[in-house]
């Protein structure tokens, strides 16, 4: 894959983010699940540690755990100030501030370095990518991908959004995807064109209110599966 680490801003989120995020029940959690475009999140490693099945894909895994690591410390210092730049568009209630997040988002990652080697030998961890991804058809029963589609939807086309979510469908029973809001904090203007061909293709889709908000308005995500 041409993906260049230099141009990786890498940035993971904990299960009980992901928890609330994609909304997942207690019976959620006992499914085999993909987490695309996982990133340098601790969600697999911690489902791991508790005895669940899950695999994550991210282009990012081809790269070694020492790599990402010297690319988190040449970016942290950059993202957060860039949060702290435009509080505003954030909700200070779980994380109470731009130092806050940065430890939150520093454990997870660590967790995720500690575990890298490891699962990529147990074949946790694979390298690859939307809109193609490497699995059996409804390999997993939910796909998530989280702060990827939608979030970008200023650098990927309509097409490009429509293709992946058919592929997480293909993979998956069900697909979930978070947030609807574009980086910039403005709602995406593909969720609603893609929404109405993935309906016209005979698929169930919905937008479902979620527990979690970080972005002001981030709060909902895609639902999609076969009708």
């Amino acid at each position: 894959m041409g993906l260049q680490l230099e141009n990786v801003i890498p940035w993971g989120r904990r299960l009980e983010e992901y928890i609330r995020m994609f909304d997942l029940s207690s019976a959620d959690r006992q499914l085999s699940i993909l987490d695309c475009a996982g990133g340098p999140a601790s969600f697999n490693c911690e489902r791991t540690r508790l005895g669940y099945k899950v695999v994550s894909c991210d282009p990012i895994y081809q790269f070694s755990a020492g790599e990402i690591a010297r690319r988190i410390e040449e970016t942290y210092t950059t993202v957060i100030e860039g949060v702290e730049a435009n509080k505003n568009s954030y909700v200070w209630k779980d994380v109470r501030s731009p130092a806050h997040l940065g430890e939150i988002r520093m454990m997870a990652m660590r967790q995720f370095l500690e575990d890298l080697s490891l699962g990529k030998e147990q074949g946790r961890y694979i390298t690859a990518e939307l809109p193609v991804l490497p699995f059996k058809n409804q390999q997993f029963d939910l796909a998530l991908c989280g702060n990827f589609l939608f979030s970008y939807s200023d650098f990927f086309s309509e097409e490009f959004h429509l293709t992946s979510i058919l592929e997480l469908c293909r993979v998956a029973t069900e697909a979930r995807i978070f947030p609807l809001l574009k980086i910039n904090d403005e709602p995406s203007q593909m969720v609603e064109p893609v929404m109405q061909e993935l309906k016209a293709q005979g698929y169930f889709v919905e937008k479902r209110f979620v527990p979690y908000e970080f972005q002001k308005n981030g709060n909902q995500m895609l639902v999609c599966r076969s009708a």
